[in-house]
């Protein structure tokens, strides 16, 4: 059984409680960007070079990034060159086809599903600077596996932070998880080997580990997170499984900056969005899917421990461009 297996076997009530949630997670991207259209297509009879201009504009402030900005705009543009007329009207239409083709070209969540049954522990190492919701993803994460019925732990290795090892405690009551820790300062990689050893001697189902959310040098923390992953490797052969790296959506641009810098010092595998509900940048989901080729698997839509949810680029489009 993979992972969306496992999260997706939801009632109908469910599923559109989460589709809700979506919507309104993505409010204000969606004022934002409907707004800017409306007065973009405003007496305008046609989608032409003033509309295209206007269009590149308002995608690159609402985070999508330049590179993917200019992307979706030669699509729309050798649309234009081959229906010779394109109504202004369906700028909305046709902005949305080719984001879902782009999405679905970036294979944006067609990430390998190594999450097994027969994978005990399965094993996630987090990383992400300080502020992103590191701590708050790995406590909904847990939250999730918690109700699908597996026996989750969490390691503490942020050891540099008080706020950050009594943060994951929180959570590990809230998610009913065990969590592992150390006194301040130890280093990280033993919390790591005491996690996963704990884990096989409870025939623990899922390990969480959390990681410092330090942005030093690069050389630093390629071996700092490295030594995690040996540590891991040995106590769990093949772990970790899974790589999350945490971005915060509403930060942009630096969001993107962030993913460069995490890639260059780990093999990140997976991507999470959060604070998708406090921002009109909601764009940045489709320039960080674009420009990284990484799949964002999780987006955080709201506060409560429910409001983690598996991103479904198809879900994500429509709620997108859904007129109200």
């Amino acid at each position: 059984m993979g992972l969306f297996d496992l999260f997706k076997s939801k009632k109908p009530a469910e599923t559109q409680a989460e589709s809700q949630a979506l919507d309104k997670g993505l409010e204000k991207t969606k004022d934002s960007m409907f707004t800017r259209l409306s007065k973009m297509v405003a007496g305008k009879s046609r989608v032409d070079e003033e509309v295209l201009d206007e269009l590149e504009e308002l995608l690159v402030s609402s985070d999508v990034g330049v590179s993917t900005t200019l992307r979706i705009i030669e699509r729309i543009e050798e649309r234009v060159a081959r229906d010779r007329y394109l109504n202004a009207t369906e700028l909305n239409t046709i902005l949305r086809e080719e984001v879902a083709a782009l999405l679905s070209e970036n294979n944006s969540a067609g990430f390998d599903d190594t999450y097994s049954e027969t994978i005990r522990p399965y094993v996630i190492m987090v990383v992400g600077v300080n502020g992103v919701g590191k701590t708050t993803t790995i406590g909904k994460l847990a939250h999730k596996f918690n109700q699908a019925g597996k026996k989750v732990v969490l390691g503490a290795g942020d050891t540099f932070r008080a706020a950050a090892v009594e943060q994951i405690h929180v959570w590990g009551e809230r998610a009913a998880a065990r969590v592992v820790s150390q006194k301040m300062g130890s280093d990280p990689a033993s919390v790591a080997y005491d996690t996963l050893k704990s884990a096989i001697a409870n025939n623990e189902d899922v390990a969480i580990i959390d990681t410092a959310g330090r942005l030093h040098n690069k050389v630093g923390l390629m071996n700092e997170l490295s030594k995690i992953r040996n540590v891991m490797n040995k106590v769990v052969p093949g772990a970790p499984h899974e790589v999350l790296l945490v971005l915060d959506a509403s930060t942009g641009q630096n969001a993107i900056e962030q993913c460069k810098q995490f890639t260059a010092a780990t093999e990140v595998n997976a991507l999470a969005l959060t604070k998708l509900d406090g921002t009109a940048k909601g764009g940045v989901v489709i320039g960080i899917s674009d420009q990284f080729k990484i799949p964002v698997k999780y987006i955080g839509v709201g506060e409560g421990k429910e409001d983690l949810q598996l991103f479904d680029r198809v879900a994500f489009v429509d709620s997108l461009f859904r007129e109200k």
